[in-house]
């Protein structure tokens, strides 16, 4: 059972419907490849089959005698015409396909393939064949020939790796150690909506249809890759059926097929398939960690280190980094920290879901679990024991901090008073249970954004930003928070999101987007309503004529006094105002004076959770019920329960649904989800859905969700701490632990399986 939207609370706004809900649910919303488009080309494309060589050539004589095949884009073609990419910021990898015949990780794109129809270019694509000069690949881990590099020393996201007191004294002291390694596969994002890219050239300015979650940030990218003014380029994308991250970064795909449809003269639509995906977009990258910890037999922790280790491709460093949560999330009286890169033939990974958080709070949470069991203390408690005030490296308090909050109503809630601590000893016939808990943990970001609103003498609210709508509901917060300021109805505001024509705003990521679109939205909204309001008591003929306006409220449609009301539609036309728009930029504390400038140049600067002189988090804790068949080792999840504290929730329904969803994912992280590797060739061998496990409706059934109140006026105007990315953090260590309290098998790797078990 998941019950439906909770009643709000202190600080929790009302759980308004999706003002975009019913567009999706009868099919009207125009997701990217949806777009009517006249004279539509087809692009297919063609990918490597092998993971590291040269491209000797490519025989395309077959595939342009295919009926209704228009041409075939290879190298001959793009090279020189598209610059090569830069790595960082918006852009997902330096690897740049077609620009040289290095192939540098499976699945490389070698070929495009355009027709009159999808069909034609598909069968072209087929018959596209490629004589290789094939090297030896190292695929993970332990494979021969793979470089390693400091994290620090490479990475632009991790400049330093966090530390505090002297590690090795106090665990060489310490009454109770332990020790042990943690394994997080990789993993692929598969939206149900397929990557995609439509180029509409009009003379020389291009139009690309595309999902994304940072069109300010890719029409720039878009405008180098192109070498064109960036006033030349506009990316447009309303609506997104699933990102998780993997929208946000731009990919070389985009480039190619807008260069392949100017020189065609017509609009290309290229959709990429599924196994496709799993090779020309970012994932998860794989990544091992190692965590020592020692403590005093009341619980203390002294010594805490978390070295990591994570695959990344050969040029690119990306770093996932996640010790800066991890050494922050307990009061620790010294902290040893380190996370080196592992150079692979692999592309390039990316952000996915809680990016630094899912492995590595999973490492911390199952270390945490295991040294509770062995100091024969209650899981809770000791977290309670550790909860901080502070930080421990630098000593910065917490803005607030409702950890020990969430763990208690969490745990009344999922009846952990009756767990048994002594594997084993819980059972329903052949099912064993298990009970287990974790902490989640998701930092405070916000970033700088603009916004243009205007109230019109209908009575009506016009919201614009280039902000996205991928599925977390900020379209319906954006609305209340317009309506809640202007004193009109949500169904009277109209907001229009995701092109680069809006006033920019900053990336769908890092759960930043409602605490910075609320933000620029208040600050607009609030000058709207201080002009007009400045206008009802200035004028000599209306009924709030020497009033100060203080005194004066906006609600349902009136501005009313103690004294009087006027409808707002009256209150304009008294004016002599026909409407009445702001536009506005928002600047967080912490951000330049040049915020928003920077995001019309496509920089973001992205205000940290862990920056400044408090530290800003939102905090969860999630309880696990796990049955497994004693013959079988069949596992089943019956009950998660989650209670999440994250400042100001805006819309509790569009809140819960978030949680709701992360939830689910960390169970399909704990049990289902690995990308499986050949690892002599260095190839996906699970690319689709078939065979990448994802839940279903049947492995979930009883989920509960609680919104803990919490009020934090200290991390931005609106209040809000985000938790698009706090639902999943913590799940798969309460997984864990609740298997370990099943059976008594500690399992370390993910995914947790049958194979797990019976070994």
């Amino acid at each position: 059972m998941i019950e439906a939207a909770p009643t709000p609370k202190e600080n929790m706004g009302e759980p308004v419907v999706r003002v975009d809900g019913r567009l999706k649910v009868t099919g009207k919303a125009r997701y990217p490849a949806d777009i009517p488009v006249s004279n539509l080309a087809y692009g297919v494309l063609v990918t490597s089959t092998i993971a590291r060589g040269t491209l000797k050539s490519l025989e395309t004589d077959m595939a342009r005698k295919v009926p209704g095949v228009i041409d075939v884009i290879t190298q001959a073609d793009v090279k020189g015409k598209v610059a090569r990419p830069k790595f960082g910021g918006s852009t997902a990898t330096s690897i740049a396909p077609l620009q040289d015949s290095t192939i540098q990780h499976d699945g490389e794109i070698i070929a495009v393939v355009v027709g009159e129809t999808f069909e034609a270019a598909r069968e072209g694509a087929m018959l596209v064949k490629a004589d290789y000069l094939k090297q030896e690949p190292s695929t993970t881990f332990g494979s021969a020939g793979v470089e390693t590099v400091a994290a620090k020393d490479v990475s632009e996201r991790h400049k330093e790796d966090p530390k505090v007191g002297d590690f090795d004294r106090n665990f060489a002291v310490a009454e109770v150690k332990i020790d042990a390694e943690y394994l997080m596969p990789t993993q692929h994002h598969n939206p149900i909506e397929l990557f995609s890219t439509t180029a509409i050239w009009n003379g020389e300015e291009v139009v690309i249809h595309e999902p994304s979650q940072n069109v300010s940030g890719w029409k720039i990218e878009i405008a180098k890759e192109l070498m064109i003014d960036p006033d030349h380029v506009r990316v447009v994308s309303p609506f997104i059926g699933g990102a998780f991250g993997s929208k946000g970064p731009i990919t070389p795909r985009t480039a190619i097929i807008a260069y392949a449809a100017k020189k065609l003269g017509r609009p290309i639509r290229c959709v990429v398939s599924r196994m496709q995906a799993f090779t020309t977009q970012t994932y998860r990258a794989e990544t091992r960690h190692h965590i020592a910890m020692g403590a005093t037999k009341d619980g203390k922790i002294t010594a805490f280190k978390h070295e990591a280790w994570e695959v990344t491709s050969r040029p690119d460093p990306y770093a996932v980094a996640g010790t800066e949560a991890t050494a922050s999330m307990y009061d620790y009286a010294s902290v040893l920290t380190k996370v080196s890169l592992v150079k692979a033939d692999r592309p390039t990974p990316g952000y996915m879901r809680s990016p630094p958080e899912t492995p590595y709070i999973y490492a911390l949470e199952n270390a945490m679990d295991e040294m509770a069991v062995a100091l024969g203390l209650d899981p809770v408690e000791f977290r309670r024991i550790n909860d901080a005030k502070a930080e421990p490296i630098k000593k910065r308090p917490f803005t607030s901090r409702s950890l020990v909050q969430c763990f208690d109503e969490a745990a009344k809630e999922f009846g952990w008073s009756a767990r048994k601590p002594e594997p084993g000893s819980m059972s329903d016939g052949d099912w064993l249970i298990g009970m287990g808990c974790a902490s989640a943990v998701y930092p405070t970001n916000v970033a700088p954004c603009a916004v243009r609103v205007r109230l019109t003498g209908d009575g009506r609210v016009r919201v614009q930003t280039a902000s996205h709508e991928i599925g977390t509901g900020v379209r319906t917060v954006a609305a209340q928070t317009a309506a809640e300021i202007l004193g009109v109805p949500v169904e009277n505001v109209d907001v229009e999101m995701g092109d680069t024509s809006l006033p920019p705003a900053p990336v769908a990521g890092g759960s930043n987007s409602t605490a910075s679109v609320c933000s620029a939205v208040m600050k607009a909204c609030e000058a709207i309503r201080s002009k007009l309001l400045h206008a009802a008591v200035t004028a000599n003929d209306g009924p709030f004529a020497g009033q100060a306006t203080t005194g004066l409220t906006m609600h349902d449609g009136k501005i009313v006094s103690a004294t009087a009301s006027e409808d707002i539609i009256d209150a304009l036309q008294r004016s002599g105002e026909g409407a009445i728009e702001q536009y506005s930029e928002f600047l967080p504390d912490g951000a330049s004076p040049q915020g928003v400038a920077n995001l019309y140049k496509g920089k973001l600067e992205m205000v940290a959770g862990g920056s400044g002189e408090k530290v800003k988090y939102s905090f969860g804790a999630e309880f696990v019920e796990v049955r497994i068949h004693r013959r079988t080792r069949e596992i089943r999840v019956p009950r998660i329960v989650g209670a999440f504290a994250a400042g100001r929730i805006m819309n509790t329904r569009t809140a819960r649904s978030q949680l709701m969803g992360g939830m689910i994912w960390g169970i399909s992280s704990a049990l289902h989800e690995a990308t499986e590797f050949d690892r002599r060739e260095a190839r996906v061998v699970n690319r689709d859905l078939q065979d990448y496990l994802v839940p279903v409706n049947a492995d979930v059934k009883d989920l509960k969700v609680i919104l803990v109140p919490e009020v934090d006026d200290e991390v931005n105007p609106a209040g809000v701490k985000g938790l698009g990315e706090l639902g999943n953090v913590g799940t798969a260590a309460a997984i864990a632990s609740a298997v370990y309290n099943a059976t008594g098998k500690r399992i370390r790797e993910l995914p947790i399986r049958i194979e797990s078990l019976i070994t």
